[in-house]
């Protein structure tokens, strides 16, 4: 048995035990260390993946910890490597991924949402999902990898390439994260966010940050651009407000990849996309190669990942940490110590 966090009903998350099965023929046994909490989960526990989610539903899917055994026919791993994992099994069969697009397979399990996740002592999951993270990484900051490949995938959807003037609307982990991924990429970058920390914190990362509640953000993009509009915008807040603004902001022929999920139909401009030949693009999870990347830039220590995290509780108040996500506030990027605990150890 181990100690888990669950989602059992809109806005409900309990600690329990649940059974852990050992390793079978190609998995592993994990400890996790660290699990990020992110807006997926948020969703989930406001309720909204309910027809999706079968509860009681372990959660968690950003993370990192260490190997504690293997199974029958894992020969690249052995207890003790530190590793993250990226949560998605697809059955190679459908038609996207016989299409190349395993990613978004048809019958995508996402390991953490349609199966049990990260947020428990141990975590049975295929060998193939592991990612190994390099020695002397520390593991709170490798629990940022699987957000980071989000930013990595989506700045490529995007097409952003060096000059290319980028406004990212929401600065919330995600949107930081595609800021810093986009400016490393070449690009000059503006980050729209209405939350006073978060707007702090994205200017001590080295990011510049307006605030749609006080600044004009259309005269803002006019004059910086040379009235030509910004070449990319990425929408991450998951607001009405916000898609209206990443399309206001686009110039001719100008990107708008759509990152965050929506909860409900939004209105668009159809006519600005008409009028200036805009071009949408969806962005969904990511590929091994994003991952790969997200290690290589979690482990540069002048990749500032690690000043997202703005705190670390451990596993048995996981509950009161999705509330204090849900109330906004001076928080980020939370962090669930999955070692933490001894009284309710794995056993």
């Amino acid at each position: 048995m181990t100690l888990a966090v669950r989602y059992t009903a809109a806005r409900t998350l309990d600690t329990a035990r649940v059974e852990n099965p050992p390793p079978g023929p190609g998995e592993v046994e994990l400890a996790p260390a660290y699990v990020g909490i992110c807006g997926t989960d948020l969703h989930i526990f406001h309720g909204d993946m309910d027809a999706r989610v079968t509860t009681p539903a372990v959660l968690g899917h950003e993370m990192s910890g260490r190997v504690v055994r293997v199974g029958p026919d894992v020969e690249d791993w052995r207890p003790g490597d530190a590793v993250t994992v990226m949560p998605l099994r697809w059955d190679g069969d459908c038609p996207a991924c016989r299409a190349g697009h395993r990613h978004v397979c048809q019958h995508l399990d996402f390991i953490g949402i349609d199966s049990p996740g990260a947020m428990q002592q141990r975590w049975t999951v295929p060998a193939a999902t592991l990612v190994r993270v390099p020695d002397g990484v520390p593991l709170d900051r490798a629990a940022l990898v699987e957000p980071t490949a989000v930013a990595v995938h989506d700045v490529a959807r995007a097409g952003v390439g060096s000059g290319d003037r980028v406004v990212v609307v929401g600065g919330g982990p995600v949107g930081v994260l595609i800021a810093l991924v986009a400016r490393g990429a070449g690009a000059q970058v503006r980050v729209v966010e209405l939350s006073p920390h978060r707007r702090k914190l994205a200017a001590e990362l080295g990011l510049e940050v307006w605030d749609p509640a006080a600044d004009d953000v259309l005269a803002l993009v006019r004059e910086w651009t040379g009235d030509a509009g910004a070449d990319v915008a990425f929408e991450v807040s998951g607001a009405a407000a916000g898609v209206e603004t990443a399309v206001e902001v686009l110039g001719v022929r100008g990107r708008l990849c759509l990152v965050a999920i929506h909860a409900q139909p939004r209105e668009v401009n159809l006519h600005r996309f008409f009028w200036r030949e805009l071009t949408l693009v969806g962005a969904r999870l990511y590929e091994r190669a994003d991952f790969e990347r997200a290690v290589a830039l979690v482990a540069d220590p002048d990749f500032p990942a690690g000043g997202l995290i703005s705190g670390v509780v451990p596993l048995t108040e996981a509950p009161s940490a999705f509330e204090a996500l849900e109330a906004g506030g001076n928080v980020m990027k939370i962090l669930v110590d999955c070692g933490a605990d001894t009284e309710g150890a794995a056993v």
